[in-house]
């Protein structure tokens, strides 16, 4: 092989990476239904249990260290919070989504410099 052949062969391997961790990070943002990188079955436990008791103070304690969930979510919004989680759960993303918009939390998605474009 020349040199030109072992820089495409790379250059997409790299390319193709990319794309694949993106996907693959991404999926499970705005979707509860779908198991995100710190999921166990003990802390779905207890983020159930906050969310159905309303309990800001474990749920503050499960998200710590876990995103920027934190500087969005507070103990006055909380009950929204929970109340967008619910609607998601049930399938009813529209509506989720509005409430996602006024607790500024955005969809995750970002402008080609990283910035998130909804915030």
């Amino acid at each position: 092989m020349n040199i030109k052949t072992i820089l495409m062969a790379a250059g997409g391997l790299v390319l193709g990476g990319l794309i694949l961790g993106t996907t693959v990070a991404n999926a499970y943002r705005g979707d509860p239904n779908v198991q995100g990188p710190n999921y166990t079955v003990e802390r779905r436990a207890i983020m159930t249990k906050a969310f159905e008791t309303n309990d800001f103070g474990t749920f503050k304690a499960q998200m710590q260290g876990k995103g920027r969930v934190l500087e969005m979510v507070n103990e006055d919004n909380f009950p929204k919070f929970v109340k967008m989680h619910q609607l998601m759960v049930e399938g009813k993303t529209d509506e989720a989504n509005v409430i996602r918009a006024e607790l500024g939390l955005g969809q995750g998605q970002r402008a080609r410099n990283g910035r998130n474009t909804n915030r």
